[in-house]
Formats: C-alpha cells, structure tokens, sequence
C-alpha cells in the first residue's frame, strides 16, 4: 500500500499492524493487534484510543479529524473479516455500516460524499450514507498494494489509480464520471510502486518498482511538471508526500532515507556536469533532493511535512517518531525523537 505502514511491511512484536495519515497529514491513525489509536501528528498527541478485546485491525483510514473512520480487520486476530470494511463512529463507539465484498479489500479512501474500497483487480465506489449506495466500478491493473490516491477537496474530486496498463495511471473525477473521460498518463515503463496527490489535487507524483525517479504531473493539462530523482539503485518507495503548498516532496523508501525535493528545479540539486545535457546520459541532468534524513536502522516508515513548514515528520513500523527540521541551504538535524506507541493521551 503507498503512504501507509501496512502489515505486510512492519515486521515488528510492538502490536502494530498499520500506520497511515489522514488527508492533510495533520494525523495518523494506527491499526494495532487489539483496536487503533489516534495521533496528532505536530506536535505529537494521542487523541483517541479504542481497545478491542476480540482482534486487530490491518486498516484505519480517516476522514480528516471527524469522527467517522473506516476499519478493515487484520493481523493474527482479525476483528472483522478482512472482505469488509466497517463504518465506525468513534463519537458513539459503534458500527455505522459495513460493506462485504469477494475479496480482501486492500485500501479504503474516504471523502465527505464517497467511500472508494479498493480491491485486487477493481475499486468500487459507493455514496457515504448510513445504507451506501454503489455508483461506480472501475477495472485496474492488479493492485495488490491497493494504490489510490484521491483528492480531499470540495471543489476537486479527481481519483488516481493504477491503469490497466503496466505503469500508468487513470484519473477520473469522481463529481461527473459519466460526461468527463477518464484520462490515461504513461507514467513509468515498471509497474507503479506509490501515487500521491496533493491537497489540492491538482498535481499527481507517481514511483515505480525501480524506484529511482518521481514524476509530478498537472492533473488538469496531464503534462509532466518535474523528474526527480531519488538515486541510481533501485529502491521500493513507501511514501510520497507533498507540502500545503505544493512547493516540496517528501519521498521515503528501503533504503532508511528520505528526500526531499523543491519544485523549484534551482533549489535542487544537480551533478556538476548537467550542462552537457544531449552529450551524457540523462542521470547527469537530472534533479536530486537538496536534502535528506537517514531513518536509524534503516526502518519503514511514511513521512509528511511538519507544520512549520521547513520540517519532517517520520512514523516509523518500529513505534519510533522523528521530526526532522532543514534550512534553505539544504542542512538538517533532528528536532524530536520518541516512541508514540508509548505515550497515552494524558
């Protein structure tokens, strides 16, 4: 899955099962063994705890900071089968509604109006009211990672997900489907390893397998904005993530880092023999982050900007937080280090 901590990844005996944000990064929510906990995310808080005594939880997914989250069971001990996905309340403590499908379902995404699940081979999407209603089928690529990405705004409703083509991505907008045309981008010659939109929705950074290049697209004019690349040897992207504003990426991955990118191409950097663009190959011209943060012991994590907008905040599979700050010339330390599987909400 792109952007979350799934289960499949952590590898750890602390309980957790999943880690992801809600859609402005201004909380995460985890899936442990026994229930899910809620944090916010600068500074770092524990808002929520729900303890189940029956089974765990593979999948969280928040909509922004209201009360209503989507769960699908995991782990040793599901607590729901992992073919459906639960409307919680969390202000009444109760099930809302659940929806059963043929198979396990890989993400859920959550707009005010919408609930998208996605499965290995299709996304359904139903209207968000106490009995949802199905609108839409949409056929992919098979997606075991449960790549999507969708737009949290009012005024933008474009979907991203993986295209029936090996390295593309379709967009739709999910407010007209039946009179706009879904769009087709040839993203990467791989199949895709992460996709990320950003707050507004009007920008689409896509990763492949390989992993060393990170494509930002308009979503409006489907032409390709920026190359960024995050180095020569392949790595597995876990998260993509952009600023407020749109003017950075964070980008973390299997080999303990994470980078970071201006979408100013001056900001970044460039090997010293870029001006002989045309004569080298093109990994001499290309932009690299004009930082980065190593992960301690190289561990799994998701990432997304802090709120004083020169930071990074790190979740980790290993229950560890990093807040990482940088300046304008590219230097970095460490502000916070903690474990948030630690903390209670006191």
């Amino acid at each position: 899955m792109s952007n979350v901590i799934s289960q499949s990844m952590s590898h750890t005996t602390n309980g957790l099962l999943f880690a992801g944000w809600n859609q402005d990064q201004g909380c995460f929510a985890c899936g442990m063994e026994n229930g899910f906990r809620i944090y916010n995310c600068d500074p770092l808080k524990e808002k929520e705890r729900q303890d189940f005594e029956d089974g765990g939880l593979g999948y969280v997914e928040m909509l922004f900071r209201c009360n209503y989250l989507a769960l699908v069971g995991g782990g040793p001990r599901p607590k729901y089968p992992e073919n459906k996905v639960i409307i919680w309340d969390d202000l009444k403590k109760e099930k809302v509604t659940e929806l059963e499908f043929d198979g396990p379902v890989r993400s859920v995404k959550l707009k005010r109006d919408r609930i998208i699940v996605i499965l290995d081979r299709v996304i359904r999407i139903f209207n968000f009211t106490r009995i949802p209603q199905e609108l839409h089928q949409i056929q992919t690529a098979p997606n075991p990672r449960g790549l999507c990405a969708l737009s949290p705004t009012t005024t933008n409703s474009v979907l991203a997900y993986p295209g029936v083509e090996v390295g593309h991505v379709n967009l739709v907008d999910l407010s007209d489907m039946m009179e706009k045309p879904m769009v087709d981008i040839s993203a990467h010659e791989a199949a895709l390893s992460c996709i990320a939109l950003n707050l507004q929705g009007t920008q689409l950074a896509t990763a492949s397998e390989k992993g060393t290049l990170i494509r930002v697209y308009d979503t409006q004019t489907h032409e390709r904005l920026l190359e960024l690349r995050r180095g020569a040897a392949n790595a597995s992207i876990y998260c993509i993530n952009f600023n407020q504003d749109s003017t950075l990426l964070c980008v973390s991955s299997d080999h303990g880092t994470i980078h970071v990118f201006s979408e100013d191409p001056t900001r970044n950097r460039t090997s010293s023999l870029s001006k002989a663009r045309g004569i080298l190959p093109k990994y001499f011209s290309s932009n690299w982050s004009f930082t980065k943060f190593q992960i301690p012991a190289g561990i799994h994590c998701i990432c997304a900007f802090g709120n004083d907008k020169k930071s990074v905040i790190a979740i980790c599979a290993d229950g560890s937080y990093y807040k990482y700050s940088f300046d304008n010339k590219g230097e970095s330390h460490i502000d916070t280090c903690c474990k948030f599987l630690q903390m209670t909400d006191e």
